[in-house]
């Protein structure tokens, strides 16, 4: 094919795209037999919990997420009937919210999160050396700033 990856590209992004589906279908599947919550509220409970407080404003989450600013927004509501999460509004624009784990919240990321690195180190971690592991967060802090402005 003309104008199409070449070899080694093909094998990069190729192998990214076939680890990424089985890792994620794997984590989706444990997390639902043991915490009853989906991968994406797993993550959205994990970046709120490693925030400051406990809290971030809904669209921050969204430009460190999967989902879409709607995506998160729909999210965060689910979150909020199921009692992981709480909305506040931004007081300093009145137009923003946060979002803000409760402790059923941090009970439930608590309680998935010790199967959950379980599953993250046999299926993930567990096929690299340290050495690969440093590299492979040097080239993860890469993309991310890189890919800032798309």
């Amino acid at each position: 094919m003309e104008n199409g990856f070449t070899e080694l590209e093909r094998g990069a992004w190729g192998g990214f795209l076939g680890a990424y589906g089985q890792i994620n279908r794997l984590i989706e599947e444990d997390l639902q037999s043991h915490s009853r919550i989906s991968h994406v509220e797993f993550e959205v409970l994990l970046r709120l919990h490693w925030e400051p407080n406990h809290r971030l404003r809904i669209q921050d989450l969204a430009d460190r997420s999967i989902l879409t600013r709607s995506g998160v927004s729909r999210m965060v509501d689910r979150l909020v009937k199921a009692g992981l999460v709480v909305r506040e509004g931004a007081t300093e624009d009145k137009r923003g919210a946060y979002a803000v784990i409760t402790e059923a919240g941090l009970e439930r990321l608590n309680t998935a999160m010790v199967a959950h690195i379980v599953l993250v180190r046999k299926i993930f971690l567990a096929h690299f050396t340290e050495e690969e592991l440093q590299q492979l967060t040097e080239f993860w802090k890469r993309l991310e700033e890189t890919n800032v402005e798309k």
